[in-house]
This record gives structure tokens, C-alpha cells and sequence, in this order.
């Protein structure tokens, strides 16, 4: 239950209680059926009671029924417009009910007849948060803060909507403040290493992370800035650490990956082959056990394991040319040619596409094509590859004598 605010009138002893009375007894007695049914009568004999309307929505929010209490308070407001417990509470009602310009509206009204509570503060910061008003959301948070300045959520408010206006190092200094203030809340502090981390500032982030030594994600991530980092014996220990806190398939992968960084292919390979046999069509972990392939030049095992990453997802052009690659080197010119070939039905030829084709028709004893493909590379390389540039122009001078003698 979300906080209310209540009112209440005075209850005289001695006589029968009347329908209000009796129900706001109810009420303090948590029976909302029977304060809802009381007030209901007090409201019917004086519509303009704004007591019983009032108390009739406090019961009525009890027993969920948010829309009639909804417009209750809007009924009091309408007779007592500056109501600060109507305002607020009918806020609060709407933010539940997730209507955030309905709630901001409320609770704006309610800040500024209690302009020394910063309750009202922060919930209006929650509600422009939810209509994507950062920069309003952002004053109500940092006035709530100044008002309470204990206040864990505010803090925490502050703290989202600094971030979400990409102010990501004054943001850390609130998250921060958050934790130390309510313990429950540090786990935001993995929401601010994130946004560090995508605002390239990952360096800011480790510290945040490594507040998480049982959080798979937070050593996942952990082992990611060092990879990138070119760190992999730091990254290493996270993702083994996050092997072993979640066992799954893109974890595994992960530290296979930094296994081979760190010239531990021995290792990375049975925890490949792990992956793949509970998911033989992974596209990830094909294409890391094809570059492992190839990089111990065993290239007719490489090529199959790339065109196995391919055919599990046929547009991936990186799978067809590293295929295309490892059957060049293991002297399989015509199935190279099919991999280029798929390539080339995508669309997604690079000048290095026309150097391969013309290697491999060269290869084939195709002296036209392979002529052509020399030359388009020279054409649309500019400069790009200069060794490559080198032995296609010699082949292109041999080619064009030896297809001018026939």
C-alpha cells in the first residue's frame, strides 16, 4: 500500500453514531466495506461534504477500487481546491494506477501548498520520470533531496534522471549516496555501471562491479571491459567466476573467448564443444570454434565449421567469407567459389570479395574471370590493400599475355 494522507473529524462519545461517524470508525478498524458503505450515506444526504467524500475515497483506494475513489477526490477538489491530502493522495492514486500526467498534476498542486515536504517532492519527480520529463523530474528530486536529505529514493531518483539526461558521472555520485543511505537500493548501482560502460567510461564502472562478486552479471561484465581492455588474464577469473555462478551456454562462450585471448586454447575448446552439444545450431560458438580451427591452420576443419555457423543463418556474410578464406587455404577451390558466391547473392561483396574470386578462378585456370575480378579489384580497392593491389596487378599483366596468345 502506497502512503496516504489521512483526514479525520473528531469523534464524540454519548450518542448514536451518525453514517460519517460510524464510518470513520470503520475505517480506523480496517473495515472498508462497511466505511465504504457508511460515507456512501453521508455523501448521498450532503454532496458537498468534503470530510466524508474525502474519507469515502481512502476507503474505497483500500478496496481497490480506484476509479470511484479517483473521482471522489476530485469531487473534494473541486470544493476545496488547495486540499493538500486530496492532491497528494489522488497523486499517488494515479501514479498507482499509471497515469503520470494525471499524477503530476496532483502532485504538483500538493508540493506547492506543503512546499516544506519532500514527499510530495519526490513523487512528482516518479510521475515526470514516467512521462519521459527528465528535466522536471530531475528539480522535484534534487528539491526533495534538499528537503529530506536521508531520503534513499529521492536520492535514487536523482540519481535515474541525471543518467537518463546522460550525465552519468554526476549521476554515480547519487546512486552512491542512494546505497549508503538504504542498503536495498545498492543493487542500482549495476544500472549506473551499465550506463558507465556505454558512456565509455568503463573504468568508472569496475569499481561499481566489483561490489557484485555473486552477481553473474556483474563479473560477465567485468571480464567484457577487460577483454576490450586487452586484459584477458583479468578477464579470465570474472567470466570463470560467472561460469560457475550461471552456467550457461553465452557464459561459457565468453570465457572460452578470453581463454584463447590469453593463449589458453587447450582450455577454451572443451567448453566449446560443451556449448555446442547442448546447442549444435549456436551461430556464436560455430564461428569461435572455426577461428580456433583455423588459427591451429587445420583450415578443412575451420571451413566446416564456418559454413555450419552460415547455413544456421544464411545472411551472415562474415561466415561465408571466413569460409570462403579456410577453403582457399585448404586448396578447395570450387567449394570456395560456392561460399563466395553466397556472398555475392547477398549483396554484401567488399573489394577483398574480388580479390578472393580472382585468387580462386586464377587458381582454376579461369583466365577471363579471373582477369575480370583482378581488375575490379584494382578498380574499387583504392589503396585499401596495398600487398593484395601489388600481386593482382603482376597476375593482371600475366593474365592479359597468356589470354592474348589464345
Amino acid at each position: 500500500m502506497f502512503p496516504l494522507r489521512f483526514l479525520f473529524l473528531l469523534l464524540f462519545a454519548g450518542t448514536a453514531p451518525d453514517p460519517q461517524t460510524a464510518g470513520l470508525q470503520a475505517l480506523e478498524h480496517g473495515d472498508y466495506q462497511q466505511a465504504e458503505q457508511l460515507l456512501s450515506q453521508a455523501v448521498a444526504a450532503d454532496s458537498k461534504n468534503y470530510f466524508a467524500l474525502f474519507n469515502l475515497a481512502l476507503a474505497e483506494t483500500s478496496l481497490n477500487k480506484d476509479e470511484a475513489a479517483a473521482d471522489h477526490y476530485r469531487q473534494v477538489l473541486a470544493l476545496k481546491p488547495d486540499l493538500y491530502e486530496a492532491n497528494f493522495n489522488l497523486g499517488m492514486l494515479e501514479l498507482r494506477d499509471h497515469h503520470p500526467e494525471d499524477a503530476a498534476t496532483a502532485l504538483r498542486a500538493a508540493a506547492k501548498a506543503k512546499p516544506d515536504q519532500a514527499r510530495p517532492q519526490r513523487y512528482l519527480g516518479e510521475a515526470l520520470f514516467a512521462t519521459g520529463d527528465t528535466a522536471g523530474a530531475s528539480d522535484a528530486f534534487a528539491q526533495a533531496v534538499r528537503l529530506d536529505p536521508k531520503s534513499g529514493p529521492a536520492e535514487l531518483g536523482l540519481a535515474r534522471t541525471l543518467e537518463r539526461q546522460g550525465k552519468v558521472e554526476d549521476a554515480l555520485l547519487h546512486y552512491q549516496k542512494a546505497a549508503e543511505l538504504d542498503p536495498q537500493l545498492k543493487s542500482y548501482l549495476l544500472e549506473e555501471a551499465v550506463a558507465l560502460i556505454d558512456a565509455k567510461h568503463s573504468d568508472n564502472a569496475i569499481p561499481l562491479l566489483h561490489q557484485f562478486p555473486d552477481d553473474p552479471g556483474a563479473r560477465e561484465q567485468l571480464g567484457r571491459i577487460y577483454l576490450e581492455a586487452n586484459r584477458p588474464a583479468d578477464a579470465v577469473p570474472e567470466f570463470d567466476a560467472a561460469v560457475k555462478l550461471s552456467p550457461t551456454p553465452a557464459n561459457k562462450l565468453a570465457l572460452a573467448t578470453a581463454y584463447l585471448r590469453n593463449n589458453q586454447g587447450q582450455l577454451a575448446e572443451p567448453l566449446l564443444q560443451e556449448a555446442l552439444q547442448s546447442n549444435p545450431n549456436d551461430f556464436d560458438v560455430r564461428m569461435t570454434i572455426g577461428k580456433i580451427r583455423l588459427e591451429k591452420r587445420d583450415y578443412t576443419a575451420a571451413a566446416n565449421e564456418f559454413i555450419a555457423a552460415a547455413r544456421t543463418k544464411p545472411d551472415a556474410v562474415e561466415a561465408w567469407n571466413n569460409a570462403a578464406s579456410a577453403l582457399i587455404l585448404s586448396e578447395q577451390y570450387p567449394q570456395a567459389m560456392a561460399a563466395l558466391d553466397q556472398v555475392r547473392k547477398l549483396g554484401k561483396e567488399k573489394p577483398a570479395d574480388f580479390y578472393w574470386r580472382a585468387v580462386v578462378l586464377d587458381k582454376m585456370h579461369q583466365i577471363k574471370p579471373a582477369l575480370e575480378n583482378y581488375q575490379r579489384f584494382l578498380a574499387v580497392s583504392t589503396g585499401q590493400f596495398p600487398d593484395q593491389e601489388f600481386i593482382a596487378r603482376q597476375r593482371s599483366r600475366i593474365l592479359e599475355r597468356e589470354a592474348n596468345r589464345r
